[in-house]
């Protein structure tokens, strides 16, 4: 039986299978097939209310811990970025030259919801806010990049070579994952 917690929108389209997607203001939309019965989906999320019910409740508790993030000062903003431009493209060359890549232009941003990304063209974009996260999450995202212009995908190939470089990478990863929304929040906010 659905718990009445639970409340979705369908998207429906040209698409073979049904998925699930919380947004970050707890959100359920479920896409699905354009002549799926609404039986079938409400089963379908019926069989994932256990992940649905777990995510909505650590989307609550970010909200509270979200009023508790301060914002960074004028003066913080420009000495991070500051240091974001020299220490990014720093750890870039050194982990290049590790995994045998050339790269093409560095960009630093402050992106919404994204920590890095490359173009085929070999572009590295990066998250100054990164600077705000421990070294070694910094070098993740740096090898993380720097690994598409490898495998421009996230096959086992892709996380093979992560992992030929930085052995412990998924440590990284779910910090990244578990507190990179804070260092998102601080950077959204300003202090007085």
């Amino acid at each position: 039986m659905l718990n009445e917690k639970i409340s979705y929108q369908i998207i429906r389209s040209q698409r073979k299978t049904m998925s699930l997607e919380i947004k970050s203001d707890g959100q359920i939309i479920v896409r699905a097939p354009l002549r799926l019965s609404q039986v079938r989906i409400r089963r379908f999320v019926e069989q994932k209310q256990e992940w649905i019910l777990k995510n909505l409740e650590k989307i609550q508790k970010r909200e509270v811990q979200r009023e508790t993030v301060p914002g960074l000062s004028k003066e913080e903003r420009t000495r991070l970025q500051q240091e974001a431009c020299r220490k990014i493209p720093e750890r870039t060359a050194y982990f290049a030259g590790k995994i045998g890549v050339s790269y093409g232009r560095i960009t630093l941003r402050q992106q919404k919801t994204r920590w890095g990304s490359c173009s085929a063209n070999g572009n590295l974009n990066f998250n100054w806010l990164l600077i705000l996260a421990p070294p070694e999450v910094l070098d993740y995202v740096v090898v993380h990049e720097l690994c598409h212009r490898r495998q421009m995908n996230h096959s086992q190939a892709f996380w093979n070579e992560v992992s030929a470089v930085l052995p412990g990478y998924k440590e990284q990863k779910k910090w990244l994952k578990d507190n990179g929304w804070k260092l998102m929040e601080l950077g959204m906010q300003e202090s007085k």
